[in-house]
């Protein structure tokens, strides 16, 4: 048998793919995140952490980037080779770059359409990795870099993992289900971002302050009309904004992403087999 006798398969996948060892570092970090989000909620009254609270965001930037690095190189083991590296590095680029383009526009950040549409064409892995480095990179554009960038960053890679997560609908249903998806998660990225500094900062004699001691649900509804008194009014143009160029860029960004993944056959072995007489 020689080699013309032999032809080349192989079936296209996405990046990033998800192997156990991955999934279990991902969920590690999501877990840290859960942590550096909702510790006000779950601390004793009189414990250090709340005694120490303004040193809480920095502990976490000192954590998060160190476990995020090790989802890299997991998935870099795993899941993502040179192709899946290139494609991550082109959108992660678009993201940063469109990114200052809505510095001081309310609402307009189109930075969330790249890293929910590169998530549902190449895979939750993709997707949650993808949100972490545009968010890192556009920060290191923009000079946005402090304490509250892990936990941009760990909210972006939320956005892009459900995003590929998303259930499989028929095409022209699937740019309304972005569209939705991308609306609701565009509000729920703002309202979860004024966790890392609403326990502090709000009055604490007002009815939106944070209460050490108090019971979840009474901590929980201030932080709600803490969000609804603040920061919605800046969620919801960003939810209408980024819903509205889903529906427009959906379809035509989708299919070219899923065109780009086809031809590079990400993750793919070649697979010699002997052709048939």
């Amino acid at each position: 048998m020689s080699t013309a006798d032999l032809t080349v398969s192989w079936t296209p996948s996405r990046p990033g793919a998800l192997h156990r060892r991955s999934a279990l570092v991902l969920a590690a970090v999501s877990a840290v995140g859960v942590i550096a989000f909702f510790w006000p909620f779950l601390a004793e009254p009189g414990s250090a952490i709340l005694g120490h609270s303004r040193d809480a965001p920095w502990l976490f930037a000192l954590i998060l980037p160190l476990l995020l690095a090790l989802v890299l190189a997991e998935l870099a083991e795993g899941g993502l080779d040179s192709r899946g590296i290139a494609m991550l590095g082109v959108l992660s680029a678009v993201a940063a770059v469109l990114r200052p383009f809505g510095a001081g526009t309310v609402g307009f950040e189109p930075i969330w359409v790249v890293i929910i549409l590169g998530g549902r064409a190449l895979g939750p892995g993709f997707g949650f990795v993808l949100g972490n480095v545009s968010l890192f990179a556009s920060a290191m554009l923009t000079g946005g870099v402090g304490p509250w960038l892990p936990f941009q960053m760990i909210a972006a890679g939320w956005i892009g993992f459900g995003a590929g997560l998303l259930p499989s609908v028929r095409p022209r249903i699937e740019p309304v289900l972005l569209m939705v998806y991308g609306a609701v998660v565009s509000v729920g990225y703002g309202f979860l971002l004024n966790l890392w500094f609403w326990p502090w900062l709000a009055p604490s004699n007002s009815a939106v302050a944070f209460v050490p001691g108090a019971s979840v649900a009474e901590n929980l509804h201030h932080w709600l009309l803490f969000n609804l008194a603040t920061s919605l009014g800046y969620d919801l143009p960003r939810a209408i904004v980024v819903g509205g160029l889903l529906l427009l860029t959906a379809r035509p960004v989708l299919g070219a992403l899923r065109r780009a993944t086809r031809k590079a056959a990400f993750d793919q072995p070649i697979v010699f087999e002997e052709a048939p007489a």
